[in-house]
Formats: structure tokens, sequence, C-alpha cells
């Protein structure tokens, strides 16, 4: 589906709503999704689908049933109908980030006491087809985020629970459902805790937020190579001893810029920095901190209108070519 303009969408967790802005000045548009639209309590991630429709997991925060997949109209940001319905046979207890090739994965984080899952449902129909078996990971399975990869292969961010420290990557076959094996572990060199947000860049490799694990520590947006899994860099979002400046996703959009919507406790919060990773990982702000008068108070997971819903690629026009 090609687009002649685009748009950059994020979901705002102090509010409900899903907001839009210009994708190439930052300039704010307004509230796509209106606050608290049809149940929308804790929006995390957003892809559009193959009918051009948005698609938002929705954890139902406070309330006392599952998570579910809220789908609007694309254009006008109606609401359609629960894709997922939260009280349907696989609905997700904590759902995450979200992809969509053939059919369509969630991550459900699950909790303390609540087994994490990695759901798969009907890319047409949202019905539940069934999790992926995980048992062959020894580790605590709580997925966060999802992407495929240009090997076509499923990438998952796990973290443990309760501990701050530790994470994983792990690779699945998306078309048999089968774990392949761990791609990526938290170790001393690299300093992986808590990962969520993952994405491959225009050069190929594997980006992803990562927390601190104590005061003596920043958060930071980690680099691996996107074939073997080394650790190449890292991007510090904050620095020791100051307000704390985290994200729990990002996204590479136009001119292969990557934009990373910033949460904490400083001054720096509600604010999208958009990086130049190719120099020196300089940065402008995209989009301003709400201490300054941006419209974002709670930023979480983002796409733009090309964003492709399968790879997390973005792209000036592109047709459906996301895997079968």
């Amino acid at each position: 589906m090609k687009r002649r303009k685009d748009f950059l969408y994020i979901g705002d967790g102090s509010d409900n709503t899903v907001k839009t802005f210009d994708a190439e000045t930052g300039r704010f548009l307004g509230s796509f999704v209106a606050s608290g639209s049809n149940g929308l309590s804790g929006p995390r991630g957003l892809i559009f689908n193959h009918r051009d429709n948005l698609l938002v997991t929705n954890q139902n925060i406070d309330q006392p049933q599952n998570g579910n997949v809220l789908e609007y109209n694309g254009q006008t940001g109606a609401f359609l109908g629960e894709f997922v319905q939260s009280a349907a046979l696989g609905a997700s207890f904590a759902p995450r980030g979200i992809v969509l090739s053939k059919n369509l994965f969630v991550a459900d984080m699950g909790d303390v006491d609540i087994p994490g899952e990695l759901r798969e449902y009907n890319g047409k129909t949202g019905v539940f087809l069934g999790n992926l078996n995980h048992s062959c990971f020894s580790g605590q399975f709580h997925p966060r985020a999802v992407v495929i990869g240009p090997d076509h292969l499923l990438y998952v961010s796990v973290r443990n629970l309760p501990q701050p420290e530790g994470g994983s990557v792990l690779r699945f076959n998306p078309k048999t459902g089968e774990f392949l094996r761990v791609f990526i572990e938290s170790n001393t060199v690299n300093d992986l805790n808590r990962p969520e947000g993952l994405v491959f860049g225009p050069d190929g490799n594997l980006y992803i937020t990562s927390f601190r694990s104590d005061e003596s520590d920043t958060d930071k947006i980690l680099i691996f190579d996107g074939d073997t899994g080394k650790f190449l860099d890292k991007i510090d979002l904050d620095v020791i001893g100051q307000p704390r400046a985290f994200a729990q996703a990002l996204l590479f959009g136009p001119n292969g810029k990557l934009f990373v919507p910033i949460t904490g406790d400083g001054p720096d919060t509600g604010s999208v920095r958009r990086y130049n990773v190719h120099h020196h990982k300089t940065y402008d702000v995209f989009v301003p901190p709400t201490s300054a008068g941006g419209p974002l108070g709670e930023p979480w997971y983002l796409s733009f209108g090309n964003t492709n819903p399968a790879t997390l690629a973005y792209r000036r026009d592109w047709d459906d070519d996301s895997c079968e």
C-alpha cells in the first residue's frame, strides 16, 4: 500500500491515546485514537495491517479482563472492533510487542506468577492458533517485543522476572513455531537488562532498548551484529547520577534516522529523539518533552504509516512483501 505523506503514531500511556505527528517535521497533529477509545487502557504495540487499519495491543491495565488487540480505521481512527477478544481463547494477560506477517504474533509478558507466552493468531480473523513452543529454553520466558529479521526468523526480547538484571533475545521459526536458539544473552560485556524494543537497522545491525541494573548503570540502546549477535556498541540515553531517560521501544523512520520515545523522571520525559546512528550517534529532539509543552506524557510503542508490519523496516513506498 502506497502513502504519499506519512505520519508517526505513538501510544501514550498517560492518557490512553494514540497520537499523530508529521513524519518529517514532528508537528503534533492531534490524537488519532481518542482517550480510552472502546476500553483502550494501556496501549502498547502498534502496527498497520494489510487492510491499512491500525492494530493496537491493549493491556487493559487495572481492569478485570485480559488484554486484547483493538482495530481502528487507518484513516480516521474510528474504532472497528476487537481483533483479538479479551474473553477469547488465547487472549494475552499482558500484551506488548506485535508483528504481522501471514499471521499475527503477540508478546505476552505475563507477570511474576503468570507465565509469559508468544502467541500466534490468524492474521485476517484474529483466531488463536496457539503458543510458540519455548520448552527448550531453560530461562524465564517473559517476552516483551518481537520483530521478523532479514533472515525471515522471529526475534523475541525476553526479560527475567522479578530480577532487574539480565535478559535474552531468542530466535523462532515463524512458519513452524519452533524455538531455534538463544541469539543474544546478557553478560558483563553487553550489559543487557530487561530488553524490550528491538529493530533491525538499514545497516543490518540489531538495536535493542535496555535498562539500567542499578544507580551505577545507564539506560541505553545496545547495538548487535544482525548476523552473529556479537555486541558492537551502545547509545547511552542518560547519565549516571542524573535523572533517568529510558525507552520502551524504538523504530527507524525517514532518512534512516532512529526514532526513540523517552520516558523517565527527568526533563526529557515525553520527548522523541531522532538519532543519526552513522554520525557519532547524535540526535535532535523531534518531539519536545512534556516540560517544554510537548503532547506526550508516557510514550510507549510507535509506528509510521510506512512501517512494514512484519520487519518493522521503514519504506517510502511499499507493497505487501511480508513473510508468508
